[in-house]
């Protein structure tokens, strides 16, 4: 939930905020010498002064920062929470207008627009709460994580990390509200109001921070990752039956509107929100600010006007070719997803799943999944919807009843054209403007040896150091022996060697780190996160994250929220 203004100095909430020490050298023989700062921190933890010049504090001649290393004012933090909480009442909106709509069209007897209403509200809702509810199970329980260094379920139980108290009865108690909450379909409700409470704490708790920042961060991801797949498989259909209702029967309630506009705006803000968290939970990507963020929601919301009132124009008039088109669009869509590669999941099955999902969103919005430039790729997207919807309004216009449409035919192509056009003007301001850096952190010509530790990548030989030179016996390089000695079975956690300060436990994950746009494994592996949980509860010092590909520590201590 980090956020960063776009060139200017105003952040605002939950920001990341990299803990930059400034320690004294060591004696060059203890441990490897920094080359930048002249420090050891930065070789074990990366939390030297030179970390500030790689992630945007204190930018050397040529450095481009990635994070602003200063807490955000506190007059702007109340933005995290409005978000949130607007978040809460677009749902309400959304599914209460539905509910309110189906129940309307059962007291007018029009049982067959009753039942698809009501369809589209509980299925998806079911589907949400079930995966909800294992993701509980999962994370409460231990399911699949095995043993830990000797730390078995039963082991952290006794040590007390795991739960406040042996208290059976608190346990039980928990199990039945987690169990009433999701029966009543109201499991994102509870993640979004556990989200601001967890962030709040999070700013206040000074004694156990990083645990209450990790908590919400978690929680956050996976309610806007639930939300994702149930507005595409709720809002989205849910808005093409309610127009195509409207344009058969030649008229517009006005629950009918409202409620289509509720699914509308439910689809473009989890979008927005989504990309704005997935960007915020990564070190290597720079936060999108509220700014853009809104852009990012109006670019979504007329590109998916556009592509529904074309989908809605046709579905009137050709019900099975309807579904014919709709099937084949998504299997293309599906195939071109697949063709591409994606590393979003943990396990081939789950990769295939979420394949298919990213299929059915490509039906109503373009929705990036590999990492690169993306402008060939949304430039193809966009052509051949916009072909598509030039020919499903031209076959509608064709085949329409001129006595029953002549009063709409004409305002209803000229919107399809028109909030199209408005979505990719809104589109082009927003990566022209207001989004974040495209390219992955560029390392910092000052830091050559700390560049190489963090991201594992060599700079230009062209590259001219620009901090102080540094004396031959302070110098120490870093062999491939040295990085070797990195990669350790997957899960395995030992202790850091010692340096300045105290460390915590390491985990090293013999996978390499996923790229962007797909979610860190830390976040999408349950049985990671667990260990997480488990080593920040029974270790006063911060739990580190390395992956394969390079030595980067992913240092959780340094994180803080700014609510």
């Amino acid at each position: 939930m980090a956020a960063q203004s776009d060139g200017g100095k105003s952040g605002v909430g939950f920001a990341q905020l990299y803990d930059v020490d400034t320690e004294e050298p060591l004696d060059s023989a203890a441990i490897h010498i920094c080359q930048c700062c002249r420090t050891s921190a930065c070789y074990w933890g990366c939390r030297s002064a030179c970390l500030g010049s790689l992630l945007g504090g204190g930018q050397p001649a040529g450095g481009a920062g990635i994070r602003e290393t200063y807490c955000p004012p506190r007059e702007q933090l109340w933005l995290d929470c409005l978000w949130i909480i607007l978040a809460l009442l677009v749902f309400f909106w959304d599914v209460g207008t539905d509910l309110c709509l189906a129940l309307d069209y059962y007291q007018r007897q029009d049982y067959l627009w009753f039942g698809l209403t009501l369809f589209f509200v509980l299925v998806p809702s079911v589907l949400v709460q079930i995966l909800s509810f294992r993701w509980f199970v999962q994370d409460y329980t231990g399911g699949g994580l095995g043993e830990v260094e000797g730390l078995t379920k039963r082991g952290a139980v006794a040590l007390g990390c795991l739960y406040p108290g042996k208290d059976r009865l608190q346990l039980a108690t928990i199990w039945m509200w987690q169990a009433t909450i999701h029966i009543l379909q109201l499991g994102q409700v509870w993640r979004y109001i556990r989200t601001l409470y967890l962030g709040i704490m999070s700013r206040r708790q000074k004694e156990h921070q990083r645990r209450w920042y990790w908590a919400m961060m978690f929680e956050y991801a996976d309610v806007n990752m639930l939300r994702l797949l149930e507005t595409f498989l709720e809002s989205a259909p849910q808005l093409v039956l309610q127009l195509c209702i409207m344009i058969q029967e030649n008229r517009a309630e006005t629950l009918q509107c409202i409620s289509s506009l509720g699914s509308l705006l439910s689809l473009a803000w989890v979008l927005a929100s989504y990309h704005k968290l997935l960007r915020d939970s990564r070190d290597d990507q720079r936060s999108m600010s509220y700014r853009g963020a809104l852009l990012h929601l109006f670019w979504r919301l007329f590109t998916i006007s556009s592509r529904v009132l074309s989908l809605a124009l046709f579905a009137s008039l050709f019900h099975i070719y309807f579904g014919i088109f709709v099937v084949v669009h998504w299997c293309a869509m599906a195939f071109w997803v697949v063709h591409g590669g994606t590393d979003f999941c943990m396990s081939k099955w789950e990769e295939v799943l979420f394949n298919m999902v990213v299929g059915i969103v490509y039906i109503f919005c373009w929705f990036n999944v590999k990492e690169g430039r993306t402008r060939y790729r949304m430039v193809a997207y966009y052509t051949v919807v916009l072909a598509e919807n030039t020919i499903l309004t031209g076959l509608w216009y064709a085949y329409r009843d001129p006595a029953l449409t002549d009063s709409y035919a004409v305002p209803a192509l000229c919107g399809v054209y028109l909030t199209f056009a408005s979505g990719v003007l809104i589109m082009l301001l927003y990566y022209g403007f207001l989004h974040p850096a495209t390219t992955h952190l560029q390392p910092s010509p000052a830091s050559s040896c700390c560049a190489q530790l963090l991201w594992g990548l060599p700079l230009p030989p062209s590259a001219p150091p620009t901090a102080p030179p540094t004396p031959a016996h302070m110098t120490k390089s870093q062999t491939e022996d040295d990085v070797a000695e990195t990669c350790l079975p997957v899960f395995q956690v030992r202790s850091a060697p010692p340096a300045a300060k105290p460390e915590g436990p390491l985990i090293k994950i013999d996978m390499p780190r996923k790229r962007y746009p797909a979610w860190d494994a830390h976040y999408v592996d349950r049985r990671l996160r667990r260990t997480i949980n488990i080593l920040q509860y029974i270790r006063p010092a911060a739990v580190g994250i390395r992956y394969r590909d390079g030595p980067l520590l992913y240092e959780l201590l340094q994180y803080e929220s700014s609510l």
